[in-house]
């Protein structure tokens, strides 16, 4: 079995922080556009697309900044992330997405995100 690769994207978004961290790690918020059903009992999020269900467990978050997520089917070392950023420069919001995939899936893999993401941001109005 091939080792999967970490790959990160990243989007500008027009709102702040609090609001978008409410949309990364919240069941209601990431219902809004990560998964048709969401749910969180004791750290464990349900997702549910189509009729197929899903487990994470959350590792680690901290508010307005990031929130990590570990596929209860996928390996220890393996995770998802959203992270967000403030830039220096233009002081815009960045979304960040840390994922993993075997290398010849990352495309489709950046392509599912990109597709998710847009869901995303009309949510937010961007």
């Amino acid at each position: 079995m091939s080792k999967k690769a970490l790959y990160t994207l990243e989007y500008p978004v027009r709102c702040s922080p609090g609001i978008l961290y409410d949309f990364l790690s919240t069941p209601a918020g990431l219902q809004e556009w990560f998964a048709d059903k969401v749910n969180e009992r004791d750290g464990i999020f349900s997702f549910s697309w189509n009729g197929s269900d899903e487990q994470a467990e959350l590792l680690e978050s901290e508010e307005d900044n990031f929130v990590r997520f570990h596929w209860l089917h996928a390996p220890k070392d393996e995770y998802f992330e959203f992270s967000i950023e403030k830039s220096e420069v233009t002081n815009q919001t960045i979304l960040k997405i840390k994922d993993f995939a075997d290398k010849k899936d990352i495309k489709d893999s950046s392509q599912l995100w990109e597709y998710q993401v847009k869901d995303l941001f009309h949510r937010l109005g961007n």
